[in-house]
């Protein structure tokens, strides 16, 4: 599966982003699909999952409350509403897919998008 994340942009503190990635290739609703990100400097970082059908979900702790992954089987889109935003969420921010069940670590996930910046100023 092709990964194509999108979105990104410049906003102030306290205000919200949608990312998207959309998917092509093999079906998009048998893969567990994350997000991750990683700042300047840092190793990536897992931020939230989602399970195949869209029911399971889970969130790192410093996004919890705040971000909302959600996706969209019939079009092949993952989204990621992003909201409270604050300079520490500035990250290069990736979709990733995987065929075994979805969890936080880099490695289970076969498939990446190209990443999409998102810069928070204060």
């Amino acid at each position: 599966v092709q990964l194509q994340a999108s979105g990104g942009g410049l906003v102030q503190a306290g205000g919200s982003l949608r990312l998207s990635c959309a998917a092509s290739g093999r079906a998009f609703s048998s893969y567990a699909m994350a997000w991750f990100r990683q700042a300047p400097g840092k190793e990536r970082e897992f931020v939230t999952f989602i399970n195949f059908s869209g029911v399971i979900t889970n969130y790192a702790a410093s996004v919890k409350g705040r971000f909302t992954i959600s996706r969209d089987n019939a079009k092949n889109t993952l989204y990621l509403q992003m909201n409270s935003l604050t300079p520490e969420d500035t990250a290069v921010y990736y979709c990733a897919a995987s065929s075994e069940r979805p969890g936080a670590r880099t490695r289970i996930y076969e498939y990446w998008g190209q990443g999409t910046q998102v810069t928070v100023s204060s």
